[in-house]
């Protein structure tokens, strides 16, 4: 994952005000006890950091890769 495709999914699950928040404030103990942004200028997979951060917010797995992925009611 690039970084550009996390934040776009950061902006996608949570929105632009929530999410930026989320990433500078929310700190994550599967990380280290670090917010994502701290994980990520260590050099953490974005990937990795966006599993924690779903983890830790509870989104549900159907939700985590954003609107393109959601599963369309029957």
């Amino acid at each position: 994952m690039r970084y550009s495709e996390f934040w776009d999914l950061v902006t996608d699950v949570f929105g632009a005000p929530m999410g930026r928040v989320l990433v500078a404030d929310q700190v994550l103990t599967a990380l280290g006890d670090r917010t994502a942004a701290q994980a990520l200028e260590a050099g953490e997979d974005p990937r990795a950091v966006w599993r924690a951060l779903c983890d830790a917010m509870q989104v549900p797995a159907g939700d985590r890769w954003g609107r393109a992925h959601r599963r369309r009611p029957s």
